[in-house]
C-alpha cells in the first residue's frame, strides 16, 4: 500500500503558507506524522493542532519534551525525533532544504529518502531542492505555491531610526543583547527571540510583541523556520555568522528564509541592513525579491543502517560513504565523535561486550552538548552515564544532586540561560526509555525546573529590555541639563553612567543614539572627557616600543590590535608616508605626536629589513655600469628577473660583478637577488611598498613561510609572484632560491640527449615525479614518460669458507668476478628470496623551449651546437665517451696529468655572455678524478637509455708496460 501512496513536494518561497497546508492536509487523515526543524516551531505546531483537535489525540515529541496521551493520532515532533515505522497515513517534513546544512543535513537527508506515509507523504520548503527531490523521490508530484505579499529592499537605516514592527536580527548573543539595550534606550524596549530559548520563554517573549506592548523585536535567524510573527520590516545587523566551525558570510538563500519573516499574509514587507552591515549586493537584492536561487547539487547524507556487533564496526557503518551523486558524506556529527572518544576509554571498551551495550553506547553518545562545553567534558559526562547504565537506571541520589544544582532562580540573565542549557541535558535523559528508575517523577520534575528557569529568564529580560522608563541619559537631554562624562581604562566612554560609545586608538566610535540632535549632544559630552585622554594617550604612544606596533599586508599601522594609522605613497619606493587617525578634536599638537612616532617606526622597520640594498644604494664607491645596475636592483626592491635585462648582465665585467657581489647580489640563472631579502619580513614588507608605489586599491599578501612551492594562479600577474619570491612554472610557482639550486642540478644534466630527475631534485622542490615533471614544463622542458620493470636484487647467500682456506686464498681469486652462483645454495634459501619484478613510472627530461615571437626562449637552453665530442674509451661504444653525458664534455681541449683546466678560480657565473653561474658548459672543472669529490667515492657512470640490470662482459684493457699501474688499473677494471 505504502508503494502507491501518493508523495508531493510543496515547494516556495516563506510566506505561502506551505505548513498551514500541510497541517490541513495530514488533519484530513485518520493519523499522521509532522516533522519541524525547531522545537520552538514543533510548540507553536502542536498548540495550533490541540486548539483543533483537542489535547487527548496530539502528542509532542522533541528531544527535551514528550507529551504522548494514549489515544495519539498525530504526532508533532521534532526533525530527528520523528517516530519510525508507526504506519500513520500522512508524513510530512517540513524545512526540507536542510538536507544541504553540514551539521544537520544528513538527518533530513534520511527522511527525505525513508520516511513514507501509507496513503500521501509532503516535503515542504524551498525550490531550490526541485532537482534533488526528482532525482532521489520517484513518483514525486511538486506543487508550487507563489509567495502572498511583496518583498523588496529598504536599503540601510540606523537602529534609532528604524521602523515601527521591525525585527532586528543578530547572529550571537553578545550582539542580540546590545541591539536590544540600544532600542531599550532610543525606542523604550523590545521582545528577544533566541533559538536557545525554551519555549515557555520563547513564548513570553512573543507575546509581547504580539500584543503591542512593544514595537520592536530582536533575534537570532532562529525567526527564519517558519515563526509566524507580524513583521513589517526586517534588518540584518551582520551578514556573516559563526556555523560552529568558522565565521561565514550568509547564503543568499539564508537571507531570504529570514528576510521572508517581513510582510505576513498579504501584507507587503521589507528587508535590508543596519549598524555595521554592508549594503546587501545588486544580484543578492535582486534574488530574494524574485525568489531565485541557484539548487541544491548535494544533499548530507550518513549510513542508517548501522552494525552493532562492535563499536568498530558501528563507528565503520558510520562512516561509510555513497557512491549517489546528488550524496555526500556528513562530516563527523557531535554523536560520532563522541562515539570515537568513549570508544577509547579503557573501562568504556572492557563494558562493550554485546550487540545490546553498543547500542547503549550509542544511544548515550547521541546526548546533545546543549551545554556547549568542551568535547572531553562532554564526553566525561556520557561515560559517567553510560556506567550507571550498563548495570540499571541512573540512581536517583546522583540525578537530584544534578537538577538540585540547577533549580536556582537568582543571577542575571547569563547564569539563568546558562542552568537552561543545563537542565536540557537531564530533561533529555528523563525522557529516554528506562533511564531513569521513576521515569514520570524525572519528566515531571525536570520539566517544572525548565519551567521555573524559563519565568525568571523571561522576568529578567523584561526588567532589562522592556517596561523600563527611558534612561536619566534621554531625561536629560531633554531637559538641556549639563551631562558628566567619562572614559574608563577600556576606552568605554559614558555620560551619566551611560555607555555612549568607545575610544579606538585616537578615533571616538560614537554608540548609535535616537536623533541628530541626540548625537550631538552627547557627541559633545564625550569629547569633553576625552581631551584630557587623548593628551595622555598621544604621551603613553609616543613612548613605545616599536615591538608593540605593527604593519598590516595592506598598509595599515597598528598599535597593538587598534588601528592607528596608514600608509601612503611617498617620494621614493622605499620612503613612505604615514597618515594618522586621529579625530580633529584631538587637536593638531596630537596628530602631530602621533604621525612622527608611526614615521620613525616605519622608516626603522625599512631600514631594519631592507638593510642589503640601502647599503648598496648608498656605496658611492660603485661606478659605471655597476652603479647603473644596482639602481635597477634597488627599484626593483632587491629581487629581479634576469631575462628583461639579459644584455646589461652581459656588459658587466669581472670586477663589476665582484662589486656586486661584496653587497650579496646573486647572478642567477633566472633571478637577480639578494638572498636575504627573501626571507618573510621583507618579502612582507616589499609587497607593501611596491603595492603602495604602484597605486593598488588592493595589495597581493605574501606567501605563508617556509613554502617552497605554492599554486600557480593565472589571474596573479607575473610580477606578484616574483616579488613574493617565487616564479611561476607549470601549475606551482617555485621559490626563486630553491630554483637557482635546481639550476645548479640542471646544469650538470645533457638536456639534449636526455635525463631523470635525481633525488636531489625531487627533495630541494619537494615534489612527486609528477609534479616534478609540471614544473621541468614550466621551465622549457619537455618530460617523456615510460615505465621499465623494476628489478629487486635476488638475496645471495655464500657458504662461509674454513679458517685455512680463507687464509690461503689468493688475491687472483678475489679478484675475479662474482658472477657465478656459489657451488652450493640450499634449495629452501633459494626459493625464500625470489627476484621481485615491478614496474616504475619515469621522465626523460630533454630541453624543449616554447618559441616566442618565432624565436627559442633564452632563459636556459641546450648546449650549442656544433660542439665536439671527446673520443670514447677503449671498450666504450660510440656516443659513450668519458663519464658524463657527451653535451656536457663538448668542446673542451685534452689535457695532460695534472694540468689543470683553463678555469682558474673564477666563481660561478662570471664568464661573460654566459651561463650566470655554475659551471661553464664543456669544462669538467679542476678535478681530474672525479673520486676527489668530498666523500672519496667516485661518481657512478650513467647511461643515456635506461638503466640495465644486466650483467655486462668485462672490458678488455691495453697494458702500458711503461705505466707502473697499468696492471692494477686491469684488475680494477675487472672488479
Amino acid at each position: 500500500m505504502r508503494e502507491n501512496a501518493r508523495v508531493t513536494a510543496v515547494l516556495g518561497p516563506t510566506n505561502t503558507g506551505k505548513t498551514h497546508y500541510a497541517i490541513e492536509r495530514m488533519l484530513a487523515h485518520r493519523t499522521g506524522v509532522i516533522g519541524l526543524p525547531l522545537r520552538l516551531l514543533a510548540r507553536e505546531v502542536y498548540d495550533r493542532i490541540v486548539k483543533a483537535r483537542g489535547p487527548s489525540v496530539v502528542a509532542l515529541v522533541t528531544g527535551e519534551e514528550r507529551i504522548v496521551p494514549e489515544r495519539t493520532a498525530y504526532w508533532v515532533c521534532t526533525t530527528e525525533a520523528m517516530p519510525q515505522e508507526i504506519g500513520a497515513d500522512f508524513v510530512a517534513l517540513d524545512e526540507i532544504q536542510l538536507c544541504a546544512d553540514p551539521d544537520r543535513g544528513h538527518v533530513f537527508t534520511d527522511r527525505l529518502l525513508h520516511a513514507r506515509g501509507l496513503k500521501e507523504t509532503m516535503f515542504l520548503g524551498s525550490d531550490t531542492m526541485r532537482p534533488a527531490i526528482a532525482a532521489l523521490v520517484p513518483g514525486v508530484t511538486f506543487v508550487s505555491r507563489p509567495r502572498l505579499s511583496e518583498l523588496s529592499y529598504s536599503g540601510s537605516k540606523k537602529i534609532s531610526r528604524m521602523p515601527e514592527r521591525s525585527a532586528i536580527v543578530g547572529f550571537s548573543v553578545e550582539n542580540v543583547y546590545a541591539i536590544a539595550e540600544l532600542i531599550r534606550r532610543t525606542k523604550g524596549g523590545c521582545a528577544v527571540v533566541m533559538g536557545a530559548l525554551s519555549p515557555r520563554t520563547r513564548n513570553a517573549q512573543v507575546e509581547l510583541y504580539q500584543n503591542g506592548d512593544v514595537d520592536f523585536l530582536v533575534a537570532t535567524d532562529a525567526i527564519g523556520m517558519g515563526l509566524n510573527l507580524d513583521i513589517h520590516h526586517v534588518a540584518f545587523s551582520s551578514t556573516a555568522k559563526f556555523d560552529g566551525h568558522r565565521m561565514r558570510a550568509l547564503f543568499p538563500w539564508e537571507l531570504a528564509q529570514i528576510a521572508g519573516r517581513a510582510g505576513r499574509h498579504t501584507r507587503p514587507g521589507t528587508f535590508g541592513v543596519t549598524g555595521e552591515a554592508r549594503p546587501l549586493a545588486e544580484d543578492v537584492i535582486e534574488a530574494i525579491e524574485s525568489h531565485r536561487f541557484l539548487p541544491v547539487r548535494k544533499l548530507h547524507w550518513r549510513n542508517g543502517v548501522l552494525e552493532f556487533g562492535n563499536v568498530g564496526r558501528l563507528i565503520a557503518s558510520l562512516e561509510q560513504h555513497t557512491t549517489n551523486e546528488w550524496l555526500t558524506r556528513a562530516r563527523d556529527a557531535d554523536d560520532l565523535m563522541a562515539l570515537k572518544t568513549l570508544a577509547e576509554m579503557p573501562e568504556v571498551r572492557d563494558a562493550v561486550t554485546s550487540p545490546q551495550m553498543v547500542r547503549l553506547l550509542w544511544d548515550v553518545c547521541r546526548i546533545p552538548d546543549f551545554r556547549n562545553i568542551s568535547g572531553s567534558e562532554h564526553a566525561g559526562l556520557l561515560a559517567r552515564i553510560f556506567d550507571f547504565l550498563k548495570s540499571g537506571p541512573i540512581p536517583n541520589d546522583w540525578m537530584k544532586r544534578n537538577v538540585d544544582r540547577i533549580d536556582r532562580t537568582d543571577g542575571d540573565i547569563d547564569a539563568i540561560s546558562r542552568r537552561l542549557t543545563f537542565i536540557r541535558t537531564w530533561t533529555y535523559v528523563a525522557q529516554r526509555k528506562g533511564w531513569v528508575a521513576d521515569e514520570s517523577h524525572w519528566r515531571e520534575e525536570t520539566r517544572a525546573v525548565e519551567d521555573r528557569l524559563s519565568d525568571a529568564l523571561h522576568a529578567r529580560l523584561t526588567q532589562r529590555f522592556v517596561d523600563r522608563r527611558t534612561s536619566v541619559l534621554m531625561r536629560r537631554l531633554k531637559q538641556k541639563e549639563s551631562l558628566v562624562a567619562e572614559v574608563n581604562d577600556k576606552g568605554e566612554v559614558t555620560v551619566e553612567g551611560e555607555f555612549v560609545g568607545r575610544l579606538e586608538g585616537f578615533r571616538f566610535r560614537q554608540d548609535g543614539t535616537g536623533s541628530p540632535d541626540e548625537a550631538k549632544t552627547l557627541r559633545q559630552a564625550a569629547y569633553e572627557a576625552l581631551r584630557p585622554e587623548f593628551s595622555l594617550r598621544s604621551d603613553r604612544f609616543y613612548n613605545s616600543p616599536d615591538t608593540e606596533f605593527d604593519y598590516t599586508e595592506q598598509g595599515g599601522l597598528m598599535w597593538g590590535t587598534t588601528a592607528v594609522g596608514k600608509l601612503v605613497k611617498g617620494p621614493e619606493a622605499l620612503r613612505p608616508q604615514v597618515e594618522a587617525f586621529v579625530d580633529e578634536e584631538a587637536g593638531a599638537d596630537v596628530a602631530e605626536k602621533v604621525r612622527r612616532r608611526l614615521q620613525h617606526f616605519i622608516d626603522r622597520k625599512v631600514a631594519s629589513l631592507f638593510e642589503p640594498l640601502l647599503a648598496l644604494q648608498r656605496d658611492e664607491a660603485m661606478v659605471g655600469l655597476a652603479r647603473g645596475f644596482a639602481f635597477r636592483l634597488v627599484e626593483a626592491m632587491g629581487v629581479l628577473g634576469r631575462e628583461p635585462v639579459a644584455d646589461e648582465v652581459k656588459a658587466l665585467d669581472q670586477d663589476a660583478r665582484s662589486v656586486l657581489r661584496k653587497h650579496g647580489v646573486r647572478f642567477g640563472q633566472y633571478t637577480i637577488f639578494l638572498p636575504l631579502l627573501l626571507k618573510p619580513a621583507p618579502t612582507r614588507l616589499r609587497l607593501v611598498l611596491w603595492s603602495l608605489w604602484d597605486g593598488l586599491q588592493e595589495f597581493p599578501e605574501s606567501p605563508p613561510p617556509g613554502l617552497v612551492t605554492i599554486p600557480h594562479i593565472a589571474e596573479v600577474p607575473a610580477l606578484h609572484y616574483l616579488l613574493a619570491g617565487y616564479r611561476p612554472a607549470g601549475s606551482r610557482a617555485i621559490r626563486i632560491d630553491m630554483l637557482e639550486r635546481l639550476a645548479d642540478l640542471l646544469r650538470a644534466k645533457d638536456s639534449r640527449a636526455g635525463f631523470e630527475a635525481t633525488p636531489d631534485m625531487l627533495s630541494i622542490t619537494g615534489m612527486t615525479l609528477d609534479q616534478f615533471a609540471d614544473l621541468m614544463g614550466g621551465l622549457g622542458y619537455k618530460g617523456e614518460k615510460a615505465e621499465r620493470p623494476k628489478v629487486k636484487p635476488v638475496a645471495e647467500v655464500a657458504p662461509a669458507p674454513a679458517p685455512a682456506e680463507a687464509e690461503a686464498a689468493a688475491p687472483a681469486e678475489a679478484a675475479e668476478p662474482a658472477a657465478e652462483a656459489p657451488a652450493e645454495v640450499p634449495a629452501e634459501t633459494v626459493a625464500e628470496a625470489p627476484a621481485a619484478v615491478e614496474t616504475e613510472s619515469y621522465y626523460t627530461f630533454t630541453w624543449a623551449p616554447r618559441p616566442r615571437g618565432g624565436a627559442p626562449r633564452g632563459d636556459r637552453g641546450p648546449r650549442r651546437e656544433g660542439q665536439g665530442q671527446r673520443p670514447p674509451r677503449q671498450g666504450q661504444a660510440p656516443g659513450q665517451g668519458g663519464d658524463r653525458p657527451q653535451a656536457d664534455r663538448a668542446s673542451r681541449p685534452e689535457r695532460k696529468e695534472g694540468e689543470r683546466s683553463d678555469r682558474g678560480d673564477r666563481k660561478d657565473g662570471d664568464r661573460k655572455g654566459g651561463k650566470p653561474y655554475g659551471k661553464p658548459e664543456g669544462q669538467r672543472g679542476d678535478r681530474t678524478d672525479r673520486g676527489d669529490r668530498k666523500g672519496g667515492k667516485p661518481e657512478q657512470k650513467r647511461n643515456d637509455g635506461p638503466r640495465s640490470y644486466e650483467a655486462r662482459p668485462p672490458r678488455e684493457q691495453k697494458i702500458d708496460p711503461d705505466n707502473p699501474f697499468a696492471a692494477l688499473l686491469a684488475l680494477k677494471g675487472k672488479v
